[in-house]
């Protein structure tokens, strides 16, 4: 099976029963060649990015309306496009051949079809010497939702929380490729050496740009690396590990993080308190299984994977922890540059979760002891499920107030971040992090 074949079958499956794109591939990614699956996922991440923009093209060019297609046909359509479009490297001849040649393996009738729109695409490509495809409409709103191919209304909902300039820049920052940010686990190794191990293992990798001890990775499979494998390193945004660093955890105290999968938040925590002390990951059976096996990859002795339902109370942990973790599941909106399928989630799916959220953060804070911090976080730029969470929690619960705190180092703001009511969210475009919201507070007396 050739990459694009891959990527058309990933792409199909998707589309049939939303399974995540990274899984559709995941067969096809342990039997080929690392160059053809590096391929297979440009392809499906580049089609997810830019669905509107190539239907937008597609239309100039068709005389079927891109809603009109057989989705097949659509799918073959938009992978040879995007190629097109971005993929410059690939001669354009051959973007075309390879089209008309997926197309015939399942449409035989199509094929003249979508051989008459790729060559015109082509044709017009060739004449645009490398311009980027400018999408021109009136309503600015609809002309940013089509450029960079997210939903209109996740467009307007950016618009309405960071203006339209502010929005394009995050918008185009969704759609650039972002690098795999990877933790140096310093229990067992150090920058230096980790690095050089990457290296050695035939992979891009740069210090990161402004975190001592993480490390930058131009794509790739880390469970294949031998520094991953020795527990040397793990995969951890930026962004996600400065909600551990703005907790404040301490060697030897006691630390519930409690929507703990895939463990990031408490393998760094135990990073941070030099294996000293005590980390109860929670998280549902299989997932407590994961955090396990990871916590023994990494050398940290700490870490107590429980697997429950942290939706539900347990005595056991009342008042017990000096932190509480929470992470609590959300729209995703922040990881969009990473997993470009998340854009379209519709308003109906993510409207239930402030409501969970917030039982979420309530039932956990019960384990927060009197002096204690709560740090609550998401991976989203939905106000609803951020500053709306925290702030009913704070209305409903006169136990806890916020605190204010500051992120050093981030981005450009050599002079760190500081928070607002106990608050900060990191957007891809300004700090170079996933987005990602963060809120710490504190138990009182």
């Amino acid at each position: 099976m050739t990459a694009r074949q891959a990527a058309a079958k990933a792409l199909r499956v998707y589309r049939r029963s939303g399974v995540y794109p990274a899984d559709a591939l995941a067969k096809f990614s342990e039997t080929a060649d690392a160059r053809d699956v590096a391929l297979a996922s440009r392809l499906v991440a580049g089609v997810l990015q830019n669905a509107a923009l190539c239907d937008y093209v597609i239309a100039k060019y068709s005389s079927i309306p891109p809603t009109k297609l057989e989705p097949l046909v659509l799918d073959t359509l938009r992978l040879s496009v995007y190629t097109l479009l971005f993929l410059t490297r690939i001669p354009a001849h051959a973007a075309v051949d390879e089209g008309v040649e997926l197309i015939k393996n399942v449409n035989q009738k199509a094929a003249p079809l979508v051989n008459a729109v790729l060559r015109r695409v082509a044709e017009q490509v060739a004449r645009s010497n490398g311009e980027p495809v400018k999408v021109e409409l009136d309503d600015e709103r609809e002309r940013l939702s089509v450029q960079y191919s997210h939903p209109r209304e996740l467009v307007d909902a950016f618009c309405r929380r960071f203006g339209i300039r502010d929005t394009e820049l995050l918008l185009r920052a969704d759609n650039d490729i972002a690098p795999v940010t990877l933790r140096v686990n310093t229990l067992l190794s150090d920058a230096e050496t980790a690095l050089a191990e990457l290296i050695a293992d035939g992979v891009e990798v740069t210090p990161h740009p402004w975190m001592p001890g993480f490390i930058d990775m131009a794509g790739g499979n880390v469970e294949r690396l031998r520094a991953f494998q020795d527990g040397h390193v793990f995969a951890q945004d930026a962004g996600a590990y400065l909600a551990v660093r703005a907790a404040g955890v301490q060697a030897g105290q006691t630390v519930i993080d409690g929507c703990a999968a895939p463990g990031g938040k408490s393998f760094s925590a135990a990073i941070d308190m030099e294996n000293r002390g005590r980390i109860l990951s929670c998280d549902l059976p299989k997932k407590a299984e994961t955090i396990a096996d990871g916590a023994k990859r990494l050398g940290i002795r700490i870490i107590q994977a429980v697997p429950t339902d942290s939706r539900e109370f347990n005595a056991e942990y009342e008042s017990l922890a000096d932190v509480v973790l929470v992470d609590a599941p959300c729209s995703g909106f922040g990881v969009i540059r990473k997993k470009p399928e998340i854009r379209y989630k519709s308003d109906a799916e993510t409207a239930p979760l402030p409501e969970k959220q917030l039982a979420l953060l309530g039932n956990l804070s019960r384990y927060c002891k009197v002096g204690g911090t709560l740090l609550y976080s998401t991976c989203t730029l939905a106000e609803r499920e951020n500053e709306d969470v925290a702030r009913e929690f704070l209305a409903r619960h006169a136990e806890f107030e916020a605190e204010e705190f500051i992120l050093p180092n981030v981005g450009k703001q050599s002079r760190g971040v500081p928070s607002r009511g106990g608050m900060v969210t990191l957007l891809p475009h300004e700090h170079g992090t996933d987005g990602f919201f963060i809120c710490k507070m504190r138990r009182k007396a």
